[in-house]
């Protein structure tokens, strides 16, 4: 597990971007839970930091794909295929992600 950044520096429903190993990671806090995905759009390989959280998850800004913040899951197209979520813990303040192990 690495550290990514701080559970303060994390706003509710706000998607916050952080690299690590060389992966790209979009984090979003909703509520008590927080959540990684690919920093990817699996459609037009766009930052998903760069959308917003909706009810139904993370929307791309471009095409409107949603992505599922537990599984990855598109939920509209046009994308197919999920976005891989990495495994998190909150240990303290700290944020940490284990960008070498997808949960989906």
């Amino acid at each position: 597990m690495l550290r990514a950044c701080s559970l303060a520096e994390l706003e509710d429903g706000k998607p916050f971007p952080v690299e690590l190993a060389d992966t790209p990671i979009v984090l979003v806090r909703r509520g008590d839970e927080v959540h990684a995905l690919r920093d990817e759009c699996t459609h037009a390989e766009l930052a998903l930091a760069e959308g917003e959280l909706t009810r139904r998850g993370l929307e791309c800004w471009l095409h409107g794909s949603c992505f599922d913040l537990r599984t990855g899951a598109p939920s509209s197209p046009p994308a197919t295929e999920p976005v891989a979520v990495y495994a998190v813990t909150v240990a303290g303040d700290d944020v940490l992600v284990d960008p070498d192990h997808r949960t989906n």
